[in-house]
């Protein structure tokens, strides 16, 4: 198929303006961090004088060490465990094709349209009655149950791609389930657990109505729900505000710049699969 020049030029014309309707917003925030604290600016105007300690203010007042460790930990108890699980469900459904697996997958797939809000309410009542209000296992414990329609369907997507050959040729020599399992498609699905991990992991960080709403301590949240409370101390500062909302995003940016090589190729490994 041949593209014209004039596809070219168009089509690159408009990955600028969506590069620049998604990085306005940031350069937004950070020229707006620079400005005198307790200032209202108006607009990107670039201050005379930049405030460059107002994002070591913001640091210090959100005690952003105790709020990168207590998402660090909430980060352990979901990733991890949600890609496992994800992992061993999707290899059944996708690949051992067990009696009755259509029916478990159409379940998941509902999953997907079950929104948070629709559930905070119930959520709340059960974490209560479990004695887990105000502790990180309520922000962990959902998280993992309420991941699991995603990642169970993106990893069933990729084993059911999986060339039944390998299979045989390991169950003729002699390879049991597990060793199927663990040994050859786990290796092969390193691009996909990758992947599925960078999601949680944004996903989990970026959290933020079950941290708000089953955690009372901002000091047990997630860094984006306790951008509440430090909206609530300095929601009248706006380059304070904005400085600490730069703070919270870098750590996702970082991640994200670090691992898009292996999140890429597992999108395009789908792709050419299917």
């Amino acid at each position: 198929m041949i593209v014209s020049a004039r596809e070219t030029w168009l089509g690159r014309a408009l990955l600028v303006v969506l590069m620049l309707v998604t990085v306005l917003p940031f350069v937004s925030l950070f020229v707006t961090a620079l400005h005198e604290p307790g200032t209202y600016p108006g607009g990107l105007s670039w201050p005379e004088d930049p405030h460059w300690e107002n994002f070591v203010l913001a640091f210090q007042s959100a005690d952003m060490f105790q709020l990168l460790w207590s998402s660090v930990l909430i980060e352990l108890g979901v990733v991890p465990f949600a890609v496992l699980i994800a992992t061993l469900a999707g290899f059944a459904l996708g690949h051992l094709a067990p009696r009755g697996g259509r029916i478990v997958f159409i379940v998941f797939l509902l999953g997907l349209t079950l929104p948070f809000e629709g559930i905070i309410v119930p959520l709340y009542y059960q974490m209560r009655d479990l004695g887990l209000l105000n502790t990180r296992w309520a922000i962990i414990l959902p998280l993992v149950g309420l991941f699991m329609p995603f990642a169970v369907t993106w990893m069933r997507a990729h084993f059911v791609n999986m060339p039944q050959d390998i299979s045989e040729a390991a169950r003729v020599d002699g390879a049991t389930t597990w060793q199927l399992f663990w040994r050859i498609h786990v290796p092969l699905s390193l691009p996909a657990l990758s992947s599925l991990a960078i999601l949680l992991f944004l996903w989990t960080w970026n959290q933020f109505l079950l941290a708000v709403v089953l955690v009372d301590d901002p000091a047990k949240r997630t860094m984006a729900g306790a951008l509440g409370a430090f909206q609530g101390q300095w929601g009248t500062d706006i380059p304070l505000l904005c400085a600490g909302s730069l703070l919270i995003l870098t750590p996702t940016l970082i991640v994200f710049l670090v691992f898009q090589r292996q999140f890429v190729a597992a999108l395009l490994q789908g792709s050419l699969k299917g």
